[in-house]
C-alpha cells in the first residue's frame, strides 16, 4: 500500500501526541504527594466501676433488710501472726477466723500460736479492723477452703517481710558461704553454723520411718513465711489427714518437699514426728529463717 508524506506525518503526529500525553498523565501521578492517611477513630472510652464497688476491693455488709458497701483495703504489710492464743492441743482461748468481718459471722477456723497467715486486704466494720486472709498459693485440696477469712486486727501481729523469695530470682545474690545448717537425725538436733562459730542449736523432730527425711548435702532454695500445707500426701505410705494453714518460716532445701518449717501442732521435739521435714518450734524457726541466706548448706546426717 502506498503511503503519501502527508498521511505519514500526520499518523506520526498524532502517536506523538499520545505518548505524550500518557507521559505527562504519569508525570503528574508521580509527583502527586500520597494522600494522607486517615487516623484510626478513637479508642472507646472504657465504663469502669468506681473503686469503692470493685468486688475485690469492697465487702458487701448483709444486715437483716439492709445491707452496706465496706470498702477493702490494701495494707501495707502483707502477714500476720498469731502470738497469744490457744496451744498445740487447743488448750485455752483460740484466735477465730469468721467468715466475714465481724463477730456476727460464723466461726470457720480455729488458730493456734504460731501461725503466720498473709494478708489481702483490711475491712473497717463498727470501729474495729479485720484482715482478709488470702491463700494465693497452690493447695493440694481446695475445696477444704470453704469461705472467706478474716481475722480481728486486734488478736494478732503485723509482720514486715519481702515474702517468697527463691534461689533462681534475677534479684539474687550469695551473701554468705560460712553460712551452714546440720540435722542429725540420730540426736534429732539442728545446729547452724557461721564458720565454725554456733549461731544456734535446738531439738526438732524429723520424719518417721516409712516418711524418712533424706540424707545428704542440700542447698536452701526457696523462703516463705508463710504455707499451706494439707495433707494425705500421694506416693506416700501415710494416708494421714492434715490441714495446717499458715504453717510458718519454711526453708525449702529438697524439690521433693523437705522443708526446714515452725511446727505449731505438737511439741514433740527431740523425736521423729514429722512426713519428711525437719520441724521446729516457731520460735526458733523464725530465728534460723531470719539468719539463713538463700544458698545456705543443709547437711542432713
Amino acid at each position: 500500500m502506498h503511503v503519501t508524506k502527508q498521511t505519514h506525518r500526520r499518523t506520526v503526529g498524532t502517536l506523538l501526541g499520545v505518548i505524550l500525553a500518557l507521559c505527562l498523565t504519569m508525570l503528574a501521578l508521580l509527583t502527586t504527594p500520597d494522600a494522607p492517611t486517615p487516623l484510626p477513630p478513637p479508642p472507646e472510652t472504657e465504663t469502669t466501676t468506681p473503686d469503692y464497688l470493685r468486688a475485690e476491693e469492697a465487702v458487701v455488709i448483709e444486715t437483716g433488710t439492709s445491707s452496706a458497701v465496706l470498702p477493702l483495703t490494701k495494707p501495707a504489710f502483707e502477714y500476720i501472726e498469731v502470738t497469744e492464743s490457744c496451744d498445740h492441743r487447743y488448750r485455752g482461748d483460740c484466735v477465730l477466723v469468721r467468715s466475714g468481718p465481724g463477730t456476727d459471722y460464723e466461726t470457720v477456723a480455729r488458730l493456734r500460736t504460731g501461725v503466720v497467715l498473709r494478708v489481702g486486704g483490711v475491712v473497717s466494720r463498727n470501729g474495729e479492723d479485720w484482715y482478709k486472709i488470702t491463700f494465693d498459693e497452690w493447695l493440694r485440696y481446695p475445696e477444704r477452703v470453704t469461705s472467706d477469712w478474716y481475722v480481728a486486727a486486734s488478736l494478732v501481729t503485723i509482720l514486715y517481710d519481702e515474702g517468697d523469695t527463691t534461689i533462681w530470682d534475677t534479684s539474687y545474690t550469695a551473701t554468705s558461704t560460712e553460712k551452714r545448717i546440720v540435722v542429725n537425725r540420730a540426736d534429732q538436733t539442728l545446729t547452724a553454723y557461721e564458720g565454725d562459730t554456733v549461731f544456734l542449736q535446738t531439738a526438732i523432730s524429723t520424719g518417721l520411718a516409712l516418711t524418712p527425711t533424706p540424707r545428704g548435702t542440700f542447698t536452701v532454695f526457696k523462703k516463705t513465711p508463710s504455707r499451706y500445707m494439707q495433707g494425705p500426701l500421694p506416693g506416700l505410705p501415710s494416708d494421714q489427714h492434715y490441714d495446717l494453714p499458715g504453717v510458718p518460716w519454711n526453708l525449702y532445701f529438697t524439690h521433693d518437699g523437705a522443708v526446714i518449717h515452725g511446727t505449731y501442732w505438737h511439741d514433740s521435739f527431740g523425736l521423729p514426728y514429722s512426713h519428711g521435714c525437719v520441724n521446729m518450734r516457731p520460735s526458733d524457726a523464725q530465728l534460723l529463717y531470719t539468719w539463713a541466706d538463700l544458698g545456705t548448706s543443709v547437711v542432713v546426717e
